[in-house]
C-alpha cells in the first residue's frame, strides 16, 4: 500500500499496559516533518475499529508533553483496565511548530488545521491498522483547547465530539498572554476575529457534542465564563465546568480524564 506520507520515520518505547509511538514525517499539509505521538493500549492492538482521541497541546511545547508532562497516556489506561471507558488511542501532535504556537489554522502558506484533521487521521491509520473511518474525537489545553473547539465544530464530519481545557477563547489572547509574534503574523489584521464562539456558531446547525472547563485560578477563566455566557445566550447544547486550579500541568492530568470519559459516552 502506498503511504499518505512521502517519508516516515518510527519509533516505539513499550510501556507497561501498551506502546508509546514516536513519529517524524513528510507532511502534505505543512510541507515540512512534522511530528507526533501515539499511544496505543494493549487492548487496541490487532482490532481495526477503535475510537481515536487527538489531544492537542499549548504554546511553548509539541508531540511530547501530553504524555510527559500530562501523563494522558498512564490515565486513559488506568481507565481502561478499570473498565470505565472502552479502549481508545490517543494521537498527539505537535502544533506543526510555528512561532511560539500555530494556534492551529492555516497562515504563512501552512495548513495547521489541515495537519491536525486530515494527517493525523492518515497517520494513526497507517500506523496502528486502525480503519481511517473510526471513531475520531478531538481535545486540547489551552491553545489547543483553541485548536480543538475550533476544528471540533468545523468539522462534524471527523469528530464525534471535542472538548477543551483551559482554553483560549480567542486568537488576541495568545500575544496578550503567551506569544511575542504580533497578531499579524498570523496573517490577520487586528479587527479579525478568529474565536471559538465565531467557529460554534457559524456551525450552529452541525454542532456535535462538547464541553471544556477552567480552573478558577487560571488567567483565561474570565474569557472562558465570557464564552459559556455567550454561547448560553445562544441557547447552545454544552457543559461547561469549573474546578480548583490554574493553568497548570497537574490541573491538565486530573481533568484530562473527564474528556475520555465524555468521548465515551457519546459512543
Amino acid at each position: 500500500m502506498t503511504s499518505y506520507f512521502r517519508t516516515t520515520e518510527t519509533g516505539d518505547f513499550p510501556c507497561p499496559n501498551g506502546t508509546l509511538r514516536f513519529h517524524t514525517v513528510k507532511s502534505p499539509a505543512l510541507r515540512a516533518r512534522a511530528d507526533a505521538s501515539l499511544y496505543i493500549p494493549k487492548q487496541a492492538e490487532g482490532k481495526t475499529n477503535v475510537p481515536v482521541v487527538t489531544l492537542l497541546h499549548g504554546v511553548y511545547g509539541s508531540h511530547w508533553v501530553w504524555a510527559s508532562m500530562g501523563k494522558a497516556h498512564i490515565g486513559l489506561q488506568t481507565m481502561i483496565d478499570a473498565g470505565e471507558i472502552p479502549p481508545m488511542i490517543l494521537a498527539m501532535p505537535s502544533d506543526g511548530l510555528w512561532g511560539c504556537g500555530s494556534g492551529y489554522f492555516e497562515h504563512g502558506g501552512k495548513d495547521f488545521e489541515k495537519w491536525i484533521t486530515e494527517d493525523i487521521r492518515h497517520l494513526v491509520s497507517e500506523s496502528t491498522g486502525n480503519s481511517i473511518e473510526a471513531p475520531h474525537f478531538i481535545a486540547g489545553l489551552s491553545m489547543g483547547g483553541f485548536g480543538a473547539m475550533r476544528l471540533g465544530a468545523r468539522n462534524p464530519d471527523r469528530y464525534l465530539a471535542f472538548s477543551g481545557h483551559s482554553s483560549v477563547t480567542r486568537l488576541e489572547e495568545l500575544p496578550k498572554h503567551f506569544v511575542e509574534e504580533p497578531l499579524e503574523a498570523y496573517g490577520q489584521s487586528p479587527n479579525t476575529d478568529i474565536s471559538i464562539q465565531n467557529s460554534i456558531l457559524e456551525n450552529k446547525a452541525t454542532l456535535r457534542p462538547f464541553r471544556f472547563d477552567c480552573g478558577v485560578d487560571d488567567e483565561l477563566i474570565e474569557y472562558n465564563r465570557t464564552l459559556a455566557a455567550a454561547l448560553k445566550a445562544e441557547n447552545i447544547d454544552f457543559s461547561y465546568e469549573e474546578f480548583p486550579g490554574g493553568h497548570e500541568w497537574p490541573y491538565w492530568e486530573e481533568h484530562v480524564r473527564k474528556t475520555y470519559a465524555f468521548f465515551a459516552s457519546v459512543l
